[in-house]
């Protein structure tokens, strides 16, 4: 079944498995308000398993992400792959929830549906590594030239150490005591 709206009915669910199928990109993210994120070509797939009052929601996401480079500031495409299991519980949150190593969802009375952006877009960012770079060799050589080397303004050398600028400053005091 295709949903764009990353909507699953709780009511009228029919009892047994029911699946969902998403797909997240660049719009996705940026209803997030993350920039940081340039691209994105993701399927999610929701497998919905209904027992009476017990719904488990087993859901797959994968696909790619493109990001800036940390190193290079180039485009990094990154490979997404990752689980998301969650219980949903009608009611209350009563802290004896039995989940089954689930992560326990609780939908409270009157609401009908479960909306599954604001999960996938955690479970999204959270498979992204902290550190994102290019493999070895992969950057652009331009930039890594420019970081090894260092930037000099107006064509002037930059000083070797921050603490350079100092070394004036005790000597002037010297020359004032004398």
């Amino acid at each position: 079944m295709e949903n764009q709206e990353f909507l699953i009915p709780l009511n009228g669910l029919a009892p047994g498995k029911t699946i969902f199928r998403w797909k997240a990109d660049r719009m996705f993210f940026e209803g997030f308000g993350n920039a940081g994120i340039l691209d994105a070509d993701l399927v999610a797939e929701a497998v919905v398993e209904k027992a009476g009052r017990k719904t488990d929601v087993d859901c797959s996401v994968s696909g790619t992400v493109t990001v800036q480079c940390d190193r290079c500031m180039d485009d990094l495409v990154l490979p997404v792959d990752t689980g998301i299991s969650l219980a949903v519980r009608y009611g209350q949150e009563t802290g004896e929830d039995e989940a089954d190593g689930r992560e326990t969802v609780h939908v409270q009375a009157g609401e009908h549906v479960l909306d599954m952006r604001q999960v996938i877009y955690d479970y999204v960012c959270l498979s992204l590594p902290m550190q994102k770079f290019h493999e070895e060799g992969g950057c652009n050589p331009d930039a890594l030239a420019v970081l090894r080397g260092g930037i000099s303004l107006h064509g002037q050398e930059e000083p070797a150490s921050p603490f350079a600028a100092l070394g004036g400053l005790f000597a002037g005091k010297a020359e004032d005591k004398e």
